[in-house]
């Protein structure tokens, strides 16, 4: 029955818009109370510190704060469409000409398969997370139950804004390929308020008019949102093969005589920047709850978009590199001009087409994983409780989609692309960093299990795995020549990584699907990971500082003493569970005894 009416409750809550909604925890009821919280904020951090969650209460519990279920309704196959649908967009037809021109010649094509090993080793961590742990909080949830809610809620809150401004620069990419397609300048589009500041005066309607397209996909069913995707997704690969195949017949050899003009820091230089053009494939793991097979169809559908990505760009930067010398290469448009050169002139159309195809699925999947990491956010009543509410028709998450679309549209609407492009962020590589180091500490410490002199010899080799990887990144970033710093750090990193494999003893075993290679392949992304932070520009750390403070200025006046109310209700509940449920053995036992 207390079931029935909690239940009830809650759909009351998502359709209703009172306090409780919002801040129904005992530390809002009163002022007084609120002031009280405030007090024991020291005691509660402590608290929420060291707390962690557990496979269990993310995958019962949580789920049951949005009232309804998610439709499982998803297969290995909408999986893999949807991560190709997160990754390949627009930046391919951009990032390519970039590289190969300033950075790395036609040795771009290597730039691209570092990169791409870069990502399939985040996304062998992330996939034994979603195995085990499928539900939609992604990131938040495996950080949660691993590192516990502080460093979880400080990842998601960064990983919530990198979707945000992300989606905005899309929506503002949207207007400007389309523009091209209709043989337009973007600005003939968008309408000037001299009034604003010049960087906010470019209103973009058809940004705002495409992010509500999106919502309305992205709230009628996850099913429809994916057969959306995979048809625009697949129609995507076919532009991708007409620039391959069309762009080889024009090739020419001599173009690939000088290989790594800029060597071997030219290619780890574009490396880092192309690592970006692989990013979206986190979206995914966030509809782990939404999947039939978790165990099968999670690491196929993932790992498979991966391999199909790395092949795609591996294949589109050698068309490239062949079809122009890499001097000659447009920086800004360089599959339109390449084509024009060759006296192909209305193939930029089908190249501006493909780029739309993609920013659309892009902006779809991207939608759909912000959401979910939302959904389960305000599931912890990190965020209000009002956003976890899942809607029982739909089986999609309402509140969170329409909210954060909003959000994205608002910003898409106002801010020129230049601006939302400074606020790339390093968040992503942190929270690849820390959902490697996560899956470290899931297969090597388990509390209670684990002694004290494992523990500690765990942490040690972690330690150094970390340090020897921040000083090879901050090296790296001075730019300075010499083997020496290298030799040392790496080999500290090696026998870091060697140390845990052999004089630490695995504390858990996964059940349905592991990374292969561990410690390595969670050590190597960390260090790449981490290499990779060595690459970004300072505005980007500036950003990440800025937001974070203003999320920890959030997370003590508010996070913190909702989750902490929440924790102690939760266990307050279970509690009288355990007791009734002795109480009633109790008694049939005297009854039988009578």
């Amino acid at each position: 029955m207390g079931s029935e009416h909690g239940d009830d409750g809650l759909r009351r809550r998502g359709c209703s818009c009172t306090k409780d909604d919002f801040l129904p925890e005992e530390s809002f009821k009163s002022m007084g109370n609120y002031f009280k919280a405030l007090k024991e904020t020291p005691s509660r951090f402590i608290d929420r510190v060291m707390t962690r969650s557990d496979d269990s209460a993310e995958i019962h519990d949580m789920k049951a704060r949005s009232g309804n279920e998610m439709k499982k309704t998803l297969t290995w196959w909408d999986l893999m469409w949807f991560g190709v649908g997160a990754v390949i967009g627009s930046g391919i037809f951009v990032l390519t000409g970039q590289e190969a021109r300033e950075r790395s010649g036609p040795a771009v094509v290597l730039s691209f398969v570092v990169s791409g090993v870069s990502a399939m080793l985040s996304v062998f961590c992330y996939t034994e997370f979603a195995v085990e742990i499928p539900v939609a909080g992604g990131s938040f949830a495996y950080l949660r139950v691993e590192l516990g809610d502080f460093m979880a809620f400080i990842a998601a809150g960064n990983i919530i804004l990198e979707y945000v401004v992300g989606g905005a620069a899309v929506a503002r990419s949207w207007t400007s390929y389309f523009a091209t397609l209709l043989n337009h300048k973007p600005e003939d589009f968008r309408i000037i308020a001299h009034s604003l500041n010049e960087d906010y005066s470019h209103l973009d309607p058809i940004a705002v008019g495409v992010c509500a397209i999106i919502c309305v996909l992205a709230v009628v069913g996850i099913k429809g949102s994916s057969v959306f995707n995979y048809i625009a997704s697949m129609i995507h690969m076919v532009v991708i093969a007409f620039v391959i195949i069309a762009g080889l017949t024009r090739a020419d050899l001599k173009n690939y005589s000088d290989f790594a003009p800029f060597g071997p820091r030219g290619v780890f230089k574009s490396a880092s920047v192309l690592f970006f053009a692989y990013i979206g494939f986190d979206a995914v793991s966030t509809m782990a709850e939404e999947t039939k097979n978790p165990g099968r169809d999670i690491p196929i559908g993932l790992v498979g978009s991966m391999v199909v990505t790395t092949v795609c760009y591996c294949l589109m930067a050698v068309t490239l590199c062949l079809m122009q010398p890499y001097g000659q290469i447009d920086p800004d448009a360089p599959f339109s001009v390449a084509f024009s050169a060759v006296g192909w002139d209305w193939a930029k159309y089908i190249v501006a087409f493909g780029a739309l195809k993609g920013m659309t699925t892009v902006l779809l999947v991207g939608a759909i994983g912000q959401a979910r990491y939302m959904t389960h956010i305000a599931r912890a009543h990190m965020m209000p409780p009002w956003l976890a509410h899942v809607n029982a028709k739909t089986g999609t998450p309402i509140n969170a989609t329409v909210v954060m679309l909003a959000a994205t549209a608002l910003i898409a609407f106002f801010t020129k692309l230049a601006i939302l492009a400074d606020l790339l962020s390093v968040s992503t590589l942190f929270i690849f960093m820390f959902v490697a180091v996560a899956l470290l500490v899931r297969r090597y410490y388990v509390t209670g299990e684990t002694s004290s002199r494992d523990r500690n010899k765990f942490l040690m080799f972690l330690g150094l795995i970390l340090a020897s990887s921040i000083a090879t990144a901050v090296y790296w970033a001075m730019e300075r020549d010499g083997w020496i710093v290298y030799a040392v750090t790496v080999s500290i990193w090696f026998l870091s990584t060697v140390g845990m494999k052999f004089l630490v003893p695995q504390a858990r075993a996964p059940k349905l699907w592991g990374v292969p290679l561990v410690p390595w392949l969670p050590s190597a992304s960390i260090a790449i990971n981490i290499f990779l932070l060595g690459s970004i520009d300072e505005k980007s750390f500036v950003r990440f500082g800025i937001w974070t403070a203003v999320l920890l200025v959030y997370y003590f006046l508010f996070g913190l003493h909702a989750t902490y109310d929440t924790a102690k209700a939760t266990l307050k509940e279970k509690s009288a569970l355990k007791n009734a449920e002795e109480g009633s053995v109790a008694a049939d036992k005297t009854l039988h005894a009578t």
